[in-house]
């Protein structure tokens, strides 16, 4: 295509040079000849005023004092020639011959005696002829400087053409050696012109193809790896329950595995969307409170076993979607792995969010897929540009979440 492109703008610039030197010689060559006939008509016509000046004077009609011009005072003394190209009523005319003359006419009406008479004035031009005879000359010179010009037209078009196309071409050839995954960066980029934007443009839209392409990615992955342990849970329970009835482990198995899937689907989904939500400012605390209200309901947990140490207010940079999910798998992350009596601590202190649960001791290790969760929430943090990380204990878990504040 970039070839294509180059051939035409070539071609395009060409043309247009060859036409606009075929139309200027073509010009000149019209003025020169035009000058000539009117640089003859010219001495006609003095000539002619000059007869009628003497005329007046003598009386009779005398010769001309000119070599080049012939006074004819009947139609019929003209030269055969000139009688078979020229009518009797024409005022003036051009005669062409194959001879080598080349007459000019112009008919004069004078008045002799009282009488009313035409005479003619026939100039034999062929020795004062520049142009023909210029050309004769030193045609061959003027071929070979227009010639040498178009050469040099053409020259010039292909350095523009190749000049011109040259970025385009460049930024062709950077779009197609771009492949999945790799950094989009075009070397045109800086141009304050039209190919300038066009990259940009171009940049922009292929980093977010990139991104949206790894979400599509991501979201298959964490689809497969965080549905596979509940859906398996679930099946599970199931499965036993054809053997004998569904105990109420069994149903609290079954209904925190929905939960679970749940509250991961909403998570994936939040993810896949994370760069196409807006950013916003965000009241911390309210946030916090409408997740214990939440927890509170779900959990049927005690909520004296609750220590809330936040400011009033707590405004920091973010989306409200993703920090609801992120503070509600949080806390939910607390209860399930802590049970029902453990004490949930949550402070805010230098710019830090601390969310501490105890872990009573001796209580058997509660199967969930964790590692995938603080994978997931990691990442939700990542998408608001804030940062999270889980501190394991024998008798305890905290996660410190770090949160952009409020600009």
């Amino acid at each position: 295509m970039a070839k294509s492109i180059r051939r035409r703008l070539f071609a395009a610039l060409a043309g247009f040079a060859v036409l606009l030197c075929v139309c200027y010689t073509g010009l000149a060559l019209v003025i020169a000849y035009v000058t000539e006939d009117m640089l003859v008509q010219r001495l006609l016509e003095r000539e002619a005023a000059a007869i009628i000046q003497r005329l007046q004077q003598q009386g009779d009609l005398s010769p001309s004092g000119s070599d080049l011009i012939t006074v004819y005072g009947r139609y019929l003394d003209l030269p055969q020639v000139v009688r078979e190209q020229v009518p009797p009523t024409a005022p003036r005319a051009e005669v062409f011959t194959t001879t080598g003359q080349h007459y000019h006419v112009l008919a004069l009406d004078i008045v002799a005696d009282g009488q009313r008479q035409r005479c003619y004035l026939l100039a034999d031009v062929a020795p004062v002829l520049v142009v023909s005879r210029l050309a004769q000359e030193v045609g061959g010179v003027v071929l070979g400087v227009a010639l040498a010009l178009i050469g040099l037209a053409l020259l010039l078009a292909y350095w523009l053409a190749r000049r011109l196309v040259l970025p385009l071409q460049r930024l062709a050839r950077e779009a197609r050696a771009l492949t999945a995954g790799s950094a989009v960066h075009f070397s045109e980029r800086d141009r304050p012109d039209e190919i300038g934007f066009l990259a940009r443009r171009l940049e922009t839209t292929f980093a977010e193809l990139q991104a949206v392409l790894r979400r599509e990615h991501a979201f298959a992955r964490d689809v497969s790896h965080e549905l596979r342990t509940p859906l398996t849970l679930m099946h599970n329970t199931l499965a036993l329950a054809e053997a004998q009835p569904l105990t109420a482990q069994g149903q609290a198995q079954l209904r925190h595995g929905v939960d679970d899937m749940r509250a991961t689907i909403e998570l994936l989904f939040a993810l896949a969307q994370a760069e196409q939500l807006p950013g916003d400012l965000v009241e911390l605390r309210g946030c916090m409170e409408q997740c214990l209200l939440r927890l509170l309901e779900e959990w049927a947990w005690d909520a004296s076993l609750l220590a809330l140490d936040l400011p009033e207010r707590l405004e920091v940079a973010g989306n409200p979607q993703l920090v609801m999910l992120l503070i509600n798998n949080c806390l939910a992350n607390a209860l399930f792995h802590g049970g029902p009596v453990c004490r949930i601590s949550i402070a805010f202190a230098q710019g830090s969010l601390h969310i501490v649960n105890t872990v009573p001791a001796g209580q058997p290790r509660r199967v969930q897929g964790f590692a995938h969760g603080q994978n997931l929430l990691l990442r939700l943090a990542q998408a608001m540009a804030w940062e999270i990380a889980f501190h394991p204990g024998e008798s305890a878990y905290r996660v410190v979440i770090v949160p952009v504040p409020a600009q």
